[in-house]
């Protein structure tokens, strides 16, 4: 299902049908025959034939198996509840809707965490380890995760900028060079200024990492890197919610990853310093009133 979920924009139309019915009911399409399914989707059993081997199964009864035991996983997490999907509806309740988010930023962190491919992590911090500068591009909800890299990296000393702006990071990416990392940040992989800023940086020479949630994408296709999250689409979709906080964890990742990578003494001190310069005392920080 993460795999799906990370391709289904990248299948042809009539097999991305059928990439939504199992998305939208798992455990039902494992229960349907081939036939029903095809029905359903207003296409034939050879393109359902097709969307299997185009997600990596050999075959319908392979992808009625599959979900059938993600179904049963689901349910054993839920502690045999109805597994919920997250998505909320017009009458959900309050509680309801904080119950749904909740799941669905839990498993977005969960999922992110048990799929993200190691081997691409290690390469991704030796790069900006050994990096001369890091550019960080992201826009919108992608941008506030960008700033958050950007600060983190700040702090143990590294030079990093970040550019919400579309021409100063199209103006920076045009200065990287070879030895220079640039890191696009898109849950689509489709943003135009992010894909446009990490073009530049690729002819440029610089090591290019991409951060999304689909692949194949425009970003996926320009990066040297690829570092993939595994967020739920729901209804209230718009980045801010399952997307970021799957974003940020490989963000969190490849920051733990660098500074442990880094002379380990200089990191705690550099941590140290940044900490005591930002802690002002209270007592420092208010005007004393006039009597």
């Amino acid at each position: 299902m993460v795999r799906l979920r990370g391709m289904v924009q990248s299948l042809r139309p009539a097999e991305r049908r059928v990439a939504l019915a199992v998305l939208a009911d798992p455990q039902g399409v494992a229960d349907r025959p081939i036939g029903q399914l095809a029905r359903e989707c207003g296409t034939s059993e050879t393109t359902v034939l097709r969307f299997c081997r185009s997600i990596g199964l050999r075959g319908y009864p392979e992808l009625r198996i599959a979900l059938a035991r993600e179904a049963t996983l689901e349910a054993s997490r839920a502690g045999g509840e109805p597994p919920a999907d997250g998505d909320i509806s017009a009458d959900d309740s309050l509680e309801q809707m904080v119950a749904k988010i909740g799941f669905s930023g839990a498993r977005a962190v969960a999922e992110t965490a048990e799929h993200l491919d190691v081997e691409a992590l290690e390469k991704a911090v030796a790069a900006v380890v050994a990096a001369h500068r890091v550019d960080l591009y992201g826009a919108s909800a992608s941008g506030i995760v960008a700033a958050d890299l950007h600060q983190k990296l700040h702090r143990i000393g590294l030079l990093a900028f970040t550019w919400p702006d579309f021409h100063g990071a199209l103006t920076s990416a045009a200065l990287l060079r070879e030895g220079d990392v640039a890191i696009g940040i898109s849950h689509s992989g489709t943003t135009v200024d992010v894909v446009e800023a990490l073009r530049v940086a690729a002819d440029h020479g610089a090591t290019t990492i991409a951060i999304t949630n689909f692949d194949p994408s425009p970003i996926t296709a320009l990066a040297d890197i690829v570092l993939k999250t595994a967020a739920r689409e729901t209804v209230f979709r718009p980045g801010a919610m399952g997307s970021r906080l799957a974003q940020l964890t490989v963000v969190d990742s490849l920051f733990v990853g660098v500074a442990s990578r880094r002379a380990y003494t200089d990191t705690l001190t550099a941590l140290e310093d940044t900490f005591r310069a930002a802690n002002i005392r209270h007592a420092a920080a208010t005007p004393k009133r006039r009597r």
